[in-house]
């Protein structure tokens, strides 16, 4: 008995996975670190202005979450990374 060919279907691309789209990295809020410390890694990592890392900072404080940068999968995988280094709760999620 011989087996018959079977049709597969081709690999679909999942909405939420569009090569166009830039994806984001998103610091969390946490108990552990100071808003302070928070501020000056926003600095360190991404060059940011006292200013803007503190905005940043007061972000994720209040509103629990901030995006912190955005671009390639690859690049913002490593701003995760580096943020772990650091003791800050990161992710990254394509953009919407």
């Amino acid at each position: 008995m011989t087996a018959m060919p079977v049709e597969l279907d081709e690999p679909r691309i999942e909405e939420h996975n569009r090569p166009d789209t830039p994806w984001v990295t998103i610091v969390w809020n946490d108990p552990v670190n100071l808003m302070s410390y928070v501020t000056y890694v926003f600095q360190k990592v991404f060059g940011y202005s006292r200013a803007k890392a503190h905005k940043l900072m007061e972000d994720v404080h209040y509103r629990g979450k901030a995006v912190v940068s955005s671009g390639t999968r690859e690049e913002m995988e490593r701003h995760v990374a580096t943020l772990h280094e650091y003791g800050l709760w990161a992710t990254l999620q394509q953009d919407r």
